[in-house]
């Protein structure tokens, strides 16, 4: 006569198997959502690098960097009735700033 084993059952079951999926869902599932996410770190990746970006031009002198500033300050704050966008808000200021930056040239009467 044969007694049964006294050692106790040490089968490792995963979380899959304890919520009722079956052995190897989890690792599928793991695997799918890591590659998902691969793939979506690189679309975003191509697109910073594809996509043109407006890079400003190099600060000349201390009045071009004190306008870029005030142009930056005052351009959310401006009234824009025309509609002519933000970019445009942005460069009439900076141009009325360097135009008021620059020392006036005395002219001559005839």
């Amino acid at each position: 006569m044969r007694f049964p084993s006294i050692r106790p059952n040490l089968a490792v079951t995963t979380g899959a198997e304890m919520m009722g999926g079956t052995a190897g869902s989890c690792g599928r599932n793991a695997v799918a959502r890591r590659r998902g996410w691969i793939v979506g770190i690189a679309v975003v990746g191509l697109l910073g690098i594809v996509s043109p970006t407006h890079a400003e031009a190099p600060i000349k002198s201390p009045q071009d960097a004190a306008c870029r500033n005030e142009a930056r300050a005052k351009v959310f704050v401006t009234p824009d009735p025309g509609g002519i966008g933000l970019y445009a808000i942005g460069r009439q200021i900076y141009s009325a700033c360097m135009a008021r930056s620059q020392p006036r040239t005395a002219r001559r009467r005839r």
